[in-house]
């Protein structure tokens, strides 16, 4: 069979080069690499779980424990103390939140705080036992509420773990909201102004874990009262992952060097760090490295096969390239151009052989999970391509259908179920049935997160419609309404998969499956919170990779 012609000009999305060579990410170096800083870390270890033990036996005021679970978590070391934080929770939730009568002697901070931490644990808190009473006779918030900034911060965070129609939580997301906007305006305070800003820019439950670490641990050390211990801890800790992660990265540029994709495909983007962002941002803990450079692949080969889709091929082209990845043949790719005969080859051989290490390392053989999920991305792809040509303008409904699959979490997730630390393939499978609503919503925050941030470039540049385009074609909105109509959609799916993170705490493959897959919509948000950080505008996220891989604390 000949090679298609191509029966359409070829797009150019005039891609930035990285701004990362492989000589640069080869030379990283780190003085925290190996064992070295271990005995200080695990003296410094010992010390912070005597003070946990004290503060849980001895403390009659649950805030102190409250709040010290809450610094541990996002100075990044909390994995550190994972048996002491649950007992404590556990007691919290049996001494004060269990008993409905001792919630009305807790003040809005210690309410909040409680409710916060204990939901992410796992617990049913009720929204309305626990804040039916922020509200006077009237129906309107209390007044005295506004004197306790910290309080109002707590309120502000607990609220976005709320699930589908829990009004309460709701209304208090609006008002803690505009009561934190108008506080920056006459609030002296640095160090209060700095969490304001913060928590407001993206609350702490959509951020990436890593990501909030960096400035946490900045912000920690600013504060009045800090604990010097915890301090050296998060520091020390965070250079000795920082280390790992680099050899990760290290690792991650080898193989991409090794594809040639780069040379001999040069319309795609150049983005490898970038897709190792992605990986790290899905888990930065030690014992995650494997699954940290599979994901960093997998990103690598989607953002690349993304380009083949929305920029370069025809859809002639497309069409066959689309059936020989869903009949995974090599033999299918004789009537393919040079450069698809390249890319697929590139992903039939990458696939293959995660499968085949999947096989050795575990025992689980993967390969018709993967071929599926890669088939059905592709096909997605393909529709995009598809109803571009046509100039057809899908309803959001039905481009959300599409383009939760087109944003590449199913192919991911569908690696990534097989790097947990569960062994047993009985638990896997079975929770793998369980495991479409998780994969559905944080597909569709991500996709929707990446249309907020990418739609005017891409429009530019002659893509398929966006969420944003869908709606104000299918409702006559303004561009200004419908931004804000996608932004609520991504708020109520975040409710859908709240209830979702809420059902999974007797499975320790879907906590840490499920986990992964937020952290990956928490990605998303990240990457394209101030604009396309991942293709046109790499520059957006070079100081988080600085601060990431690159320096030290």
């Amino acid at each position: 069979m000949d090679a298609v012609p191509a029966t359409s000009i070829r797009k150019s999305a005039n891609y930035p080069p990285s701004l990362w060579s492989y000589d640069q990410i080869q030379s990283l170096t780190s003085k925290y690499i190996g064992g070295k800083h271990v005995p200080r870390s695990e003296t410094l270890k010992e010390a912070i779980r005597t003070m946990i033990y004290e503060d849980n036996e001895k403390e009659k005021n649950p805030l102190k424990i409250l709040t010290l679970v809450d610094d541990l978590q996002r100075l990044g070391i909390s994995y550190h103390f994972e048996k002491e934080i649950s007992n404590v929770l556990k007691n919290i939730y049996h001494n004060y939140y269990e008993t409905p009568e001792m919630w009305n002697n807790m003040d809005l901070n210690l309410k909040a705080l409680g409710f916060r931490l204990l939901r992410q644990q796992g617990y049913h808190i009720p929204q309305v036992d626990i804040f039916e009473d922020i509200k006077d006779d009237t129906g309107n918030f209390r007044e005295d509420l506004q004197k306790d900034i910290i309080g109002m911060l707590n309120l502000y965070e607990a609220t976005y773990h709320a699930l589908e129609d829990e009004h309460i939580l709701d209304e208090a997301r609006d008002f803690s909201t505009k009561y934190l906007e108008k506080s920056l305006e006459n609030n002296d305070d640095e160090h209060l102004s700095s969490l304001t800003s913060h928590a407001l820019d993206i609350p702490l439950h959509w951020m990436v874990p890593r990501v909030e670490t960096t400035w946490f641990i900045d912000a920690y050390e600013k504060r009045i009262g800090m604990c010097p211990t915890l301090l050296e801890l998060a520091k020390l800790d965070f250079n000795m992952l920082q280390a790992i992660h680099q050899e990760d990265l290290k690792h991650s540029s080898r193989w991409w060097k090794n594809t040639t994709w780069e040379t001999n495909l040069r319309f795609i983007r150049d983005r490898l760090v970038e897709n190792f962002l992605w990986a790290l941002g899905a888990n930065s803990l030690p014992q995650f490295g494997p699954q940290r450079r599979v994901i960093s692949q997998i990103f690598a080969l989607t953002t690349s096969i993304d380009d083949v889709y929305d920029v370069y091929g025809t859809l002639d082209e497309l069409e066959l390239f689309t059936e020989a990845v869903c009949r995974w043949d090599i033999n299918s790719i004789e009537g393919l151009p040079e450069y698809m005969k390249i890319c697929f080859i590139g992903l039939y051989n990458s696939v293959n052989e995660m499968s085949y290490n999947t096989l050795t390392d575990t025992g689980f053989f993967n390969l018709s999970c993967l071929k599926k999920t890669w088939g059905d991305l592709c096909k997605a792809y393909l529709k995009e391509a598809q109803l571009y040509h046509r100039g057809y303008k899908p309803t959001l409904e039905e481009y959300i259908e599409n383009g939760y699959v087109s944003i590449t979490l199913p192919v991911v997730l569908a690696h990534v179920s097989f790097f947990t630390s569960v062994n047993s393939a009985e638990e896997i499978l079975q929770s793998w049935e369980k495991s479409h609503n998780i994969i559905r919503y944080t597909g569709i925050i991500a996709r929707l997160a990446d249309d907020l941030g990418t739609y005017t470039d891409e429009m530019e540049k002659g893509d398929t419609p966006k969420s944003v385009q869908c709606y104000m074609h299918e409702s006559g909105a303004t561009e200004e309404e419908a931004r804000m109509h996608v932004k609520k959609v991504i708020l109520n799916t975040w409710k859908k998969l709240n209830k979702e993170r809420s059902e999974v705490v007797n499975s320790q493959f879907l906590k840490e499956f499920t986990e992964c897959g937020t952290n990956l919509a928490r990605m998303a948000q990240f990457m394209y919170h101030k604009g396309d950080g991942h293709g046109h505008r790499a520059h957006v996220t070079k100081s988080h990779v600085d601060s990431l891989l690159v320096n030290p604390m």
